[in-house]
């Protein structure tokens, strides 16, 4: 990666007048090491769970004080890009570790927490390429007709069935996806796209609606089609808000209910 100009160093302005036109006028310089450090991360050059380099080295390497690294690096730890481990450094946060796993998990058991949950059965319905209808390709930024992968399958708690997802995926990113390779791994899903795709999801949008199920659905889920379930549609992002999933669930919430914490 190349160095930030000299003109940029801590905001300083050139010897002998004022400071050029291409000078970043609008953006502070720590977000603008934020935007290299992110540059880095969506080009792959610290992996998901590896380390970056130090505050000292980032700051010789970008011609900055460590406190401007500090304050990036502060950023992308609050936006969960990054993880702080007391006295080991900075690692590139992944899916894999519990307090990022459930970031992104919602759905909480009445009693308890997810964490002494038993990690949900997963039943892969079915797993195919196809090509991606125009709300699909829409949602995912693409064209109509582009390649997609789309997985359904249902996850369940202590037997009891409780989500059925559809996942659609872009097909040229994830070409190779299989029914297998959803079922198989044990870890969360997100963390096996990190490890078998080299993509990070690293935000999300969804949207909420109480519906009814239809007579499929119903049956997948073991309840009656006048049961109330919730539809969960997410849109979740990696790197640069490149789209990358689009997941519409049913949840159950008889046993199980929607958590956010806002702040």
């Amino acid at each position: 990666m190349s160095s930030l100009p000299s003109p940029a160093l801590d905001g300083a302005a050139p010897a002998g007048g004022s400071a050029p036109s291409q000078a970043p006028a609008f953006s502070p310089l720590y977000q603008q090491i934020k935007g290299l450090i992110l540059h880095s991360l969506q080009h792959g050059e610290w992996k998901p769970g590896e380390a970056i380099p130090s505050e000292m080295e980032l700051a010789a390497r970008f011609r900055v004080s460590q406190g401007t690294v500090r304050k990036a690096i502060d950023e992308l730890a609050a936006e969960n890009l990054l993880t702080r481990r007391q006295g080991k450094g900075t690692f590139v946060a992944t899916h894999a570790e519990r307090q990022v796993q459930y970031r992104f998990l919602k759905l909480l058991p009445d009693s308890g927490d997810a964490r002494g949950e038993a990690p949900a059965q997963r039943t892969i319905l079915e797993c195919r390429r196809l090509r991606a209808a125009a709300d699909v390709a829409r949602a995912l930024a693409l064209r109509t007709g582009d390649a997609v992968i789309q997985v359904r399958r249902v996850l369940s708690f202590a037997g009891v069935p409780t989500i059925l997802e559809d996942i659609w995926l872009p097909g040229h990113t994830f070409k190779g996806l299989s029914a297998e390779q959803m079922a198989s791994h044990q870890g969360p899903t997100y963390a096996m796209f990190e490890l078998d795709f080299g993509v990070r999801m690293v935000r999300a949008e969804e949207k909420l609606r109480a519906v009814l199920p239809d007579e499929q659905q119903a049956q997948w889920l073991a309840i009656s089609t006048s049961t109330p379930v919730l539809s969960v549609e997410r849109l979740a992002y990696t790197y640069n808000d490149a789209p990358m999933e689009l997941r519409r669930g049913l949840y159950r919430t008889d046993t199980h209910h929607y958590h956010n914490a806002l702040s």
